[in-house]
């Protein structure tokens, strides 16, 4: 019964959905003007079966709940309002306790530790039915990685309640800033998807921007100016060895982003005063030309199939965007609003393109369908920009920038209904995220 509120509720988010939406009995997510109510979720501290575990119980439960609960579907019940402790993990629960407290769904669990592994166990249960929620899971790791273990156990949670693929699991590569704003010094950093366990990749000696994560998650693009002007350099995120792509090092690139089948790689050259997309292959020595305008022809991002692009150009006199066949070729123009469009990038879903918007003196994020149609604005503030999607294509990832000369550059989320905005927790400032797949 869960699964199948949450589904509703979800696809009430997806339209913004204003009216209440009914449900029958007692378990429901009421959904007013677009605003889902939390389902009342238990999580009591999983059981630590031997002393070793009992630390890492507890850091493994907070995890998972500021994973659910940070997705604005869930309300935490406060484990003092619980009318009875769990003490030992048993596949059977005494529904009326979790009935007493308002629970509708409880995740039980157990942790155990051998020499440098941690075993984490759980079970989900819907409270109202009385039943569990699908089979008990089991997962092992090592000690230096319950942090994934606890995502892992959210996204199993997340998915069972929702219908839909989570995305806990999951890291970001970033520009991380440091210093003044008129020298400031910026390193590609990649960290979880919560702001925990940051690796920087670069050491800061020359201005990196716009990295973009391969399909597999091991890769990394990125503009470098390491010559002077922009560059593309591509680098392994596990040995961190960056090697600059075969391109004419006369040509100023920029704006990478990877094919769908993690290979061929799409950007943006300037070469003789003007700025159209190449595409390289595999193997190649030479980029082809896909578009050759007069314009400026930036941003490029493949739909999840590969069959076609949608790009920024100014072609119209203004930045709107556009959709063009992956081998280039005449492009429609999908973007009819008011003011100026940019950034575009296709939801992993295929279902939605997000970009950046700028009207009357604000900047927003939004979402439209694949043909232009149904645009909605998420968010609006001084500078928002470069959003980038999570791994279900529920949620986008963006940098917001303060107002004023001493103004520093944070990451933000949001939901697709734009209803669930949170900061992002990095080391200092930061910007230009970009989303990795599911870790494997």
């Amino acid at each position: 019964m869960i699964r199948t509120i949450a589904l509703a509720a979800l696809a009430a988010l997806a339209i913004l959905a204003g009216p209440a939406a009914a449900q029958d009995g007692p378990l429901r997510i009421e959904i007013t003007e677009g605003v889902v109510e939390p389902v009342p979720i238990a999580i009591p501290t999983f059981v630590a079966e031997d002393g070793g575990a009992a630390d890492l119980a507890r850091q493994i439960t907070e995890v998972i709940a500021r994973d659910l609960t940070g997705t604005g579907l869930f309300r935490r019940i406060p484990e003092e309002a619980f009318v009875a402790q769990v003490t030992e993990f048993t596949p059977t629960v005494s529904y009326a306790n979790w009935k007493a407290v308002n629970a509708q769904a409880l995740v039980t669990g157990a942790v155990s530790t051998s020499g440098d592994g941690v075993t984490v166990k759980f079970r989900l249960f819907d409270v109202f039915s009385e039943a569990p929620l699908g089979e008990g899971l089991q997962l092992r790791g090592s000690a230096d990685s319950w942090r994934r273990l606890a995502h892992k156990v959210a996204d199993a949670v997340y998915s069972r309640i929702t219908g839909e693929s989570g995305y806990f699991d999951s890291r970001v590569v970033f520009v991380s800033e440091q210093g003044p704003k008129d020298q400031r010094q910026k390193r590609l950093a990649v960290m979880d998807y919560d702001g925990a366990n940051v690796q920087y990749l670069t050491d800061g000696s020359s201005l990196v921007l716009a990295p973009r994560f391969s399909p597999s998650g091991d890769r990394v693009l990125y503009t470098s100016y390491e010559s002077g002007f922009p560059q593309i350099y591509q680098m392994d995120v596990g040995s961190v060895s960056p090697q600059r792509l075969p391109v004419p090092a006369e040509s100023m690139t920029f704006s990478p982003r990877y094919a769908p089948d993690g290979q061929t790689i799409v950007f943006s050259a300037a070469t003789g005063g003007n700025t159209d997309i190449y595409r390289l292959r595999p193997g190649a020595t030479q980029p082809e030309k896909l578009t050759d305008a007069p314009s400026i022809e930036t941003a490029p991002s493949y739909s999840p199939d590969g069959n076609r692009i949608v790009f920024e150009s100014d072609r119209s006199g203004t930045p709107q965007l556009y959709v063009m066949p992956a081998n280039g070729g005449e492009a429609q123009r999908i973007s009819f609003g008011q003011g100026r469009y940019g950034t575009p990038v296709w939801s992993p879903r295929g279902d939605l393109i997000a970009f950046t918007k700028q009207n009357q003196g604000r900047f927003h994020i939004g979402v439209m369908r694949t043909d232009g149609s149904e645009e909605r604005l998420l968010t609006a503030s001084f500078l928002d920009e470069g959003p980038t999607w999570a791994p279900n294509g529920r949620v986008l990832m963006f940098t917001r920038e303060s107002a004023g000369a001493g103004g520093s550059s944070s990451l933000y989320s949001v939901d697709v209904s734009g209803r669930n905005l949170s900061l992002v927790d990095t080391p200092g400032a930061a910007s230009d995220p970009a989303w990795s797949p599911l870790l494997p």
